[in-house]
């Protein structure tokens, strides 16, 4: 389907008329949720409002009306808080009931961006919302094999993916990014810096490195703050930054929000230490890459720094 300017949506589709149907009126109502959500965590709006639309009937399902649960998500074991039963795939099953709606679409977003199986997803161009559709349907987010076209066609028809645009058009850069070093051999490209800000409601930037959201932090700050000020559990922030335990955390630090990946972007197979002193965590931490893959692939154990002209593996060979 044949985008339209974003000027003239309203204008272009008659399908888009307020009090016609329940599903315009969703929209309406819980699009600006959806474009809060993908500047706080990058899933994008139009797939946010797709899944809600699929998941709660438009608002109407008995998981949506008596729980606030606009997305079907079962309680699994890390689920701490208010529960409503009803019959599924079992007999009374656990779901997650919120407070508000845009509880559960907070929650949605930080599922999304919590489970592993879930983050090749961002690694996809934010816009392109077929490749997020069929991503989702592949990771298991639900059963149904018409999964993906459903939300596709619920975004052509109703032109959601203009939300992703919004979304985008409305993250401003960021200036403060911390500089990376540069490579120490010619052959290897320069450390990507974070590609993109975003602007979560408490008005610190959230940038974006191989993938993964993290803050830098500022004087005052701590895990534990953090956690807190980002809807995390502390055992969450430890395990995303690689910590079995609480540090001192220095101001201009990475944080990461969400768990890092597996290996480094493409392009950026290793990197040659320049200087003694770096540890794996330091390398971790700079490239977004999870500790332990980084110890696999670089035969490492324990925690030393690593020794000025090693060179060493960030992607699986």
């Amino acid at each position: 389907m044949k985008r339209l300017p974003i000027l003239l949506v309203a204008a272009a589709a008659p399908v888009l008329c307020a009090g016609q149907n329940p599903q315009f009126d969703y929209i309406e109502k819980y699009s600006p949720l959806a474009v809060a959500e993908m500047q706080r965590t990058g899933v994008p709006a139009s797939i946010t409002l797709a899944q809600a639309l699929v998941e709660s009937g438009a608002g109407r399902s008995e998981l949506a009306v008596h729980a606030n649960n606009h997305f079907g998500l079962k309680c699994h074991e890390e689920w701490d808080g208010d529960t409503y039963y009803k019959d599924d795939d079992k007999a009374q099953e656990c779901f997650r009931a919120f407070a508000s709606v845009e509880d559960s679409y907070r929650s949605h977003s930080d599922f999304l961006r919590g489970r592993e199986r879930y983050q090749s997803l961002f690694s996809l161009d934010p816009t392109d919302y077929k490749a997020w559709a069929k991503g989702l349907r592949q990771a298991g987010y639900a059963t149904d094999r018409r999964y993906a076209d459903k939300l596709v066609t619920l975004i052509e028809d109703f032109q959601l993916y203009r939300f992703d645009e919004q979304s985008l058009a409305e993250a401003e850069p960021d200036p403060g990014v911390p500089e990376l070093p540069q490579m120490a051999r010619a052959d290897v490209r320069r450390i990507p810096v974070a590609s993109e800000s975003l602007t979560f409601p408490m008005s610190r930037k959230v940038l974006r490195r191989n993938g993964v959201p993290y803050v830098v932090s500022i004087e005052g700050d701590t895990y534990s703050s953090l956690a807190a000020a980002y809807g995390l559990t502390f055992k969450q922030i430890l395990r995303f930054n690689d910590l079995s335990y609480e540090q001192d955390l220095e101001p201009d630090s990475i944080v990461y929000i969400a768990r890092k990946k597996p290996q480094a972007e493409l392009g950026w197979p290793r990197y040659e230490v320049d200087a003694d002193g770096l540890t794996l965590w330091d390398l971790s931490q700079m490239f977004g890459v999870q500790l332990q893959k980084l110890r696999m692939y670089n035969s490492y154990r324990g925690d030393g720094p690593a020794r000025a002209g090693e060179t060493i593996i960030l992607r699986k060979l």
